[in-house]
This record gives C-alpha cells, sequence and structure tokens, in this order.
C-alpha cells in the first residue's frame, strides 16, 4: 500500500521520541567499509548504499578525506563482541555503556550518527546483531532496509512498526515509492542539509508533490 505523504507524515518521520523535530541528510559522499560478514556479503551491503545514493542522487566514494572511511557497518553475533572491538572505543568513547544498553534492551540494530558543522550527517557507526529474525532476512533485503534506514535522521518510530520495503508478486523487495519520495525530496539541493522546526515538514511534502507531479 502506498501511503500519500504529508506534512504530517514527514514531521512524524522525524520527530524524535522527547518531541523535538530533528532532520539530517548526508553532508558529504559516503564512504562505507564493513565488518564481520564475507566479501560477498561485503558486495551486497555497498551495492544497496549505492542504490539509495543512485535515488538521492549523492555520491559514494572510496574514502573519506577526514575519517577515511564515515559509515562503518559491524555485523555480530553478541553485542560484547563490539566492547571486544580493539580500538573501538577510541571512535565511540560512550562505548561501553552503549553496549550494556543494547544488551539489556535486547536490540538487535542500532546506528550512531555524527554531525558536522552545519548539522549535516559526517558519520554513521551501524550495529547488528544477527539474531534469529536478522538471520531470517535475505541478505539484499536486510542491506537495502538498513542502507535507507542511514541515509537519513530518521525518528526511531519511522520504521518500527512497518518496514521501509515492500515485496513485489515475485518476493523481491523493493522500497516503498512514498518512502523513496521522502529520501528524493530530502536530498533536493533546495533544501537544507538539517533543520529542527517542523516547518521543515510542510517543505518536504511540497518537494514530493512536485517530484511526483
Amino acid at each position: 500500500m502506498v501511503f500519500e505523504v504529508t506534512a504530517q507524515s514527514v514531521e512524524q518521520m522525524f520527530t524524535r521520541a522527547d518531541g523535538t523535530y530533528k532532520f539530517a541528510r548526508w553532508g558529504r559522499p559516503i564512504a562505507p567499509v564493513v565488518f564481520g560478514v564475507e566479501d560477498s556479503a561485503v558486495s551486497v551491503f555497498k551495492d544497496a548504499i549505492e542504490a539509495v545514493c543512485r535515488l538521492a542522487k549523492h555520491e559514494m566514494a572510496e574514502t573519506d578525506p577526514e575519517l577515511g572511511a564515515n559509515f562503518m557497518v559491524f555485523f555480530v553475533c553478541d553485542w560484547q563482541e563490539l566492547a571486544d572491538t580493539p580500538n573501538l572505543d577510541r571512535m565511540i568513547p560512550e562505548l561501553a555503556p552503549l553496549v550494556d544498553r543494547l544488551k539489556s534492551a535486547d536490540a538487535n540494530q542500532y546506528r550512531l550518527f555524527r554531525f558536522d558543522d552545519d548539522g549535516g550527517i559526517k558519520a554513521c557507526f551501524l550495529f547488528l546483531r544477527m539474531d534469529a529474525a536478522m538471520s531470517e532476512l535475505p541478505a539484499d533485503t536486510l542491506c537495502l532496509g538498513q542502507a535507507v534506514q542511514s541515509v537519513l535522521l530518521w525518528s526511531e518510530a519511522a520504521f518500527a512498526s512497518t518496514s521501509p520495503l515492500a515485496l513485489t508478486g515475485d518476493n523481491v523487495a523493493i522500497l516503498k515509492p512514498d518512502v523513496a519520495n521522502v529520501i528524493r525530496a530530502a536530498y533536493d539541493p533546495v533544501m537544507p542539509v538539517a533543520a529542527e522546526d517542523t516547518s521543515h515538514a510542510l517543505r518536504m511534502a511540497a518537494r514530493v508533490g512536485m517530484l511526483v507531479a
């Protein structure tokens, strides 16, 4: 089912649990690196990121001049593996309490963003624990869904009860058109890289309307 993109629906997509509106898109080319899986799975993940970047008309890169890699993806079987990863705590000083929270919540995924001076995304750390639910997903479905959820600073509830993906008649996962249109509008050059006022949702909905007209 395709839902109409309205200012209210956009606002819900970017309103945090504390009630504040916070939108951000990547302000630089995305340079991904993937840990914890075989090379074949790395290629699937990078293909998914590339597909979302093409949709957004955003660039990918081999390296980031400041950070080397700015989108780091970690696949683990247990959250303790993060705490045991050498030097990861240097990049993520809050790693120890974060691992404790993930264990307590029995979470299977978490995204940690860093932002530039303009408020745009400059780095993302994506942590995926391959529990039973994650392991049941086909690799291309898992990777596309995670790429979509990492291309913007969505709210915690944006995809809590519904996936950004849909299945075709051939059982192939595709991005839902309404979500795709929000991403396209978010990366339109006339839109800001970051926003904290709900008037941004009005602009986004109007931009979507222009894209689909």
